[in-house]
């Protein structure tokens, strides 16, 4: 993916419904193949940052890839999580928050069905 494909024209509405966005199947973030079932709604973008809704599949690996570009805070709405951010270690439940601070390798696991909301900054498009 090109830094020009990365780009993201932000969105023109004040108000989306959910009904009305489209969702989308992941094959790949950073070019590193997803293992399992993952897809996600953009839910808005502005000129400094996108805000995500992912689903996660039981069972999916997210291997292990880094963003030198942007960085990310999110939360999980349901499901378990099981993480690695650097080198550290954690297990996500509902309602808690992590970050990915620019050019830190992360990998995941869904011990569960999972939902969470990303925002990264500035607003980038990392998957295909």
């Amino acid at each position: 993916m090109t830094d020009k494909d990365r780009l993201l024209n932000p969105t023109n509405q004040l108000f989306r419904s959910d009904s009305e966005i489209e969702e989308e199947e992941v094959k790949a973030v950073e070019g590193a193949i997803e293992q399992g079932e993952l897809s996600l709604k953009v839910l808005m973008v502005t000129e400094n940052m996108i805000m995500l809704r992912a689903w996660r599949g039981k069972g999916l690996i997210d291997p292990l890839h880094q963003h030198d570009d942007h960085e990310s805070v999110a939360t999980l709405l349901s499901g378990k999580l099981k993480m690695k951010i650097g080198d550290k270690e954690f297990i996500a439940n509902p309602g808690d928050v992590w970050r990915h601070p620019p050019g830190v390798p992360h990998f995941s696991e869904a011990l569960e069905e999972c939902v969470q909301i990303e925002v990264k900054s500035p607003a980038r498009k990392t998957w295909s």
